[in-house]
């Protein structure tokens, strides 16, 4: 049974996956607000977030599959952001991000409703909107369809929103966000961050595919900006610019000094790596760099088309992507402690 919470009380945000590269601009956002804030986390704090903000936030360690322990922390609270999941490409690590993406934010969906929390903002991926359609262009109404993505991890995510849409059919006050290539500082072993990597260390090849690509400081304020809103029972795409991965690369390499990838990757050639990679992970236990949805994914050109958000949002603005490249170049230039060009 849920329990009403007093819509005109202040707001007190509990954000699941403050670890993650998303969900520590969104803490980082929160905490600029003087909105009060618990987050979950597993293992360690962010790197990202300085000690004061760090103090500024009650810390809880827990886990999305405790629904015992969600449903006591979103008694104390009104606004629940939920940031957390698995992100993987390959194949083999399906019932992993099921079990976290599906059954965590159907924990996370019933939680909400038993403790009669005043709104949630899910995070879900433009991944489950379906990203093998080339040359297509991509809103919030597009259907799911098994043959637009071949993604574990984008079925995983589309699964994850039907439990948030689940959740609205019995009450619940929510949006959902389908972020697309979200740039940021860090940890740039893996994920967007390792786009940095590999500009800073003059990787020679590019593929000719585009994406959307936004700012992760964009994404956490539009996620804040829509839970401050009305606006409940929509879904929308968080992009600032459609742009080649090619073009990506070169504004990185820009802002480090480096060379710009000039090999064109062919698809022949990343069918070949990808399925070397899907040998070699066999025998190191370790996922594979590239795999086959990746590899096909270099290679579309997918358009995604955002404005929903600007309308539903009309102050809401986006940073310039070459502004944002070239701020987290000199970031990492600081935090990886590497040489100046």
């Amino acid at each position: 049974m849920s329990t009403e919470k007093d819509t005109t009380a202040p707001s007190k945000a509990f954000v699941t996956g403050g670890t993650g590269l998303l969900g520590s601009y969104l803490l980082r956002a929160l905490v600029a607000r003087g909105v009060p804030t618990r987050a979950l986390f597993r293992n360690q704090k962010p790197e990202l977030l300085t000690d004061s903000e760090k103090a500024a936030i009650e810390w809880v360690k827990g886990d999305l599959l405790d629904a015992v322990q969600l449903r006591e922390e979103m008694s104390q609270v009104t606004d629940v952001y939920h940031c957390a999941g698995m992100v993987s490409f390959n194949p083999a690590r399906f019932e992993a991000m099921r079990t976290t993406n599906v059954e965590g934010t159907a924990n996370v969906v019933n939680a909400a409703l038993e403790s009669g929390i005043r709104k949630l903002v899910h995070v879900s991926s433009v991944s489950a909107l379906g990203r093998k359609r080339d040359h297509a262009t991509i809103t919030e109404s597009v259907k799911w369809d098994d043959e637009a993505n071949l993604s574990a991890y984008g079925k995983t995510k589309y699964q994850a929103e039907m439990e948030v849409w689940r959740g609205i059919s019995e009450g619940l006050n929510a949006v959902i966000v389908n972020p697309t290539i979200i740039l940021g500082t860090g940890d740039w072993n893996k994920g967007s961050a390792a786009m940095f990597k590999n500009a800073w260390k003059e990787f020679p090849w590019y593929t000719d595919g585009s994406s959307g690509f936004v700012d992760a400081v964009d994404v956490a304020e539009a996620m804040i900006r829509l839970m401050e809103s009305d606006i409940s029972e929509e879904r929308f795409i968080v992009s600032a610019e459609n742009r080649t991965y090619r073009e990506i690369f070169a504004a990185m390499a820009k802002g480090f000094g480096k060379k710009e990838a000039r090999r064109r990757a062919s698809p022949w050639m990343g069918s070949l790596v990808w399925r070397l990679e899907k040998i070699k992970s066999l025998f190191s236990d370790t996922d594979p760099l590239l795999t086959r949805e990746t590899a096909e994914t270099a290679q579309i050109h997918v358009f995604y088309q955002a404005d929903k958000l600007q309308q539903a949002l009309p102050g809401f603005r986006y940073r310039s992507l070459d502004e944002s490249i070239a701020q987290y170049c000199r970031e990492y230039l600081v935090k990886m402690k590497l040489p100046s060009q």
